[in-house]
C-alpha cells in the first residue's frame, strides 16, 4: 500500500485518512525496514517518533482537505467563504441597527429634518435625514435604533416625538421593532449565497423574491403570485410579499425593479418609487402580523431534574417558534422534540406528558393554531408555563 492509497482526489472529491490510519501505515512501513520484529509499543521511542511524523502528516493533509474545500461556497468557511460569495456580489453581513415602521401624523408638506422619535424606555430611533409628511397628512418611515445590535421594543411603545418639528403632530409604532444582528454566520451567508442564484432565473417571480432577500437587514420573507383573475388572499394578477426587516425604501425598490409589467402589487404598506422615466409609481408590500403564542407544558419531574432545566426546555421551544417562516403554522406535536431537549443529557431528567398552545389570551389546548399567509408567530419566554409533577 502506497500513500497515495489512503490520500487522493477523484470524481467523488478529496479523501483524507484518520489519524489512526496514518500511524498504522508508517508503523507497517516501518517493520518492513527493520523487520516484524521491532518493538513498536507506545512506550518506545520508535513508536513516539512514528506519532510525531504521522500527526504532522495528518495535520498538512487537513490543511490542504481545508484548502479544496474552500473554493466552494457549500463547504468554505469564514474569510474563505465570504471570498467565495464575492462572486455573486455579496457581502457578509456586519453586525446590524434594529429598525422599526414609524407611523407619523402632521401638517401636509411639513418637513423633519434629523428627527428622532424615542420609546417608553426613553430610547432614540432615528429618523431618515429628510421626512416631508405626506399629502394625506401621514407618512410611513423605517427608523433605526440609536444603538447598534439588539434593541428590542413592542408595538406601540414609541410614541413620543424626540425632536419637537413644527407641523409634526404624533408618532407610533403599529409593529414590533426588527431586532438588529450580529455578524452574520457561515450558515447564514450560505443561504443567502443559495438564494442569490435566483436573481437570474427565468421565472420573474423568484427573482423578486431573491432581490427583495438580497436586502440588507431583511431576515424574513415570504412571496405570493396570484396569476388569476380570482382574488384570494392576493389581488387577481397581483402579487404579494411579506417582508420583516430592511427598510421599506429598499425593499420597494427591489420589488419594483423585478416587478413583472402590468402586475399589481398588494401590502399595508405603501411607498412611491421612481421609474426610469422619473414617474412615480406606487409599491405595496406587507409588514407581517405579530401572533403573540402561549404555551404549556406539563412533565414529571424524575432522577437528576433540576429547577434550571425549566430555563433550558424554555429557550429551545422559543427558538423553534422563532424559526418558523412567516404564513407558517405553528403545530403543537411539533413542539414536542425540542422541549425533550433531544440531544441533550438533561433530556433524560423528565417525561412529558402534555403540551398545549393557543394565542395569547386564548384557552390552552391540543391543537394546532392556523396563521395566515401575511402572520408571524411569535413567542415570549415569559408566555412559556411549564407545569412539574414530581
Amino acid at each position: 500500500m502506497a500513500i497515495a492509497d489512503l490520500y487522493y482526489l477523484d470524481s467523488e472529491g478529496l479523501h483524507v485518512p484518520e489519524y489512526q490510519t496514518i500511524l498504522d501505515y508508517l508503523m507497517d512501513e516501518y517493520r518492513a525496514i527493520y523487520g516484524p520484529d521491532i518493538y513498536l509499543e507506545a512506550d518506545s521511542k520508535d513508536y513516539q517518533n512514528i506519532a510525531i511524523f504521522a500527526l504532522a502528516l495528518y495535520d498538512t493533509m487537513q490543511t490542504n482537505a481545508a484548502v479544496y474545500n474552500s473554493f466552494s461556497p457549500t463547504t468554505g468557511t469564514g474569510d474563505a467563504l465570504t471570498r467565495n460569495v464575492a462572486i455573486n456580489g455579496l457581502q457578509r453581513l456586519v453586525p446590524t441597527y434594529s429598525t422599526v415602521d414609524l407611523y407619523l401624523t402632521g401638517a401636509i408638506g411639513a418637513v423633519i429634518t434629523n428627527g428622532y422619535a424615542t420609546d417608553a424606555q426613553g430610547r432614540k430611533w432615528m429618523l431618515p435625514a429628510t421626512v416631508t409628511i405626506g399629502s394625506g397628512g401621514d407618512v410611513t418611515v423605517t427608523a433605526t435604533a440609536e444603538q447598534i445590535g439588539t434593541v428590542e421594543t413592542a408595538a406601540a411603545t414609541i410614541t413620543t416625538i424626540g425632536t419637537p418639528t413644527r407641523g409634526w403632530y404624533t408618532v407610533n409604532n403599529v409593529a414590533a421593532a426588527v431586532p438588529g444582528s450580529p455578524v452574520e454566520t457561515d450558515a447564514e451567508l450560505r443561504i443567502r449565497q443559495a438564494i442569490s442564484t435566483m436573481f437570474p432565473s427565468q421565472s420573474l417571480f423568484e427573482g423578486l423574491v431573491a432581490a427583495v432577500a438580497a436586502v440588507p437587514g431583511v431576515s424574513k420573507y415570504k412571496g405570493y403570485e396570484n396569476d388569476t383573475a380570482t382574488p384570494g388572499d392576493v389581488s387577481a394578477h397581483s402579487i404579494a410579499v411579506v417582508v420583516e426587516g430592511g427598510d421599506s425604501d429598499d425593499i420597494a425598490e427591489a420589488i419594483h425593479s423585478k416587478k413583472p409589467i402590468g402586475c399589481g402589487t398588494d401590502g399595508d404598506v405603501s411607498v412611491v418609487v421612481q421609474d426610469a422615466e422619473g414617474n412615480p409609481k406606487t409599491i405595496n408590500f406587507y409588514r407581517p402580523t405579530d401572533v403573540d403564542i402561549e404555551v404549556e407544558i406539563a412533565l414529571d419531574a424524575m432522577t437528576g431534574w433540576l429547577t434550571t432545566t425549566e430555563d433550558e426546555i424554555k429557550a429551545v421551544v422559543k427558538a423553534y417558534i422563532d424559526a418558523l417562516a412567516i404564513g407558517q403554522n405553528v403545530l403543537y406535536t411539533k413542539l414536542f422534540y425540542p422541549a425533550n431537549l433531544g440531544g441533550n443529557a438533561l433530556g433524560g431528567t423528565f417525561n412529558i406528558t402534555a403540551i398545549e398552545i393557543c394565542e395569547a389570551g386564548g384557552e390552552a389546548a391540543a391543537a394546532d393554531i392556523t396563521i395566515s399567509f401575511d402572520e408571524l408567530a411569535r413567542l415570549s419566554l415569559d408566555d412559556i408555563t411549564i407545569n412539574v409533577s414530581t
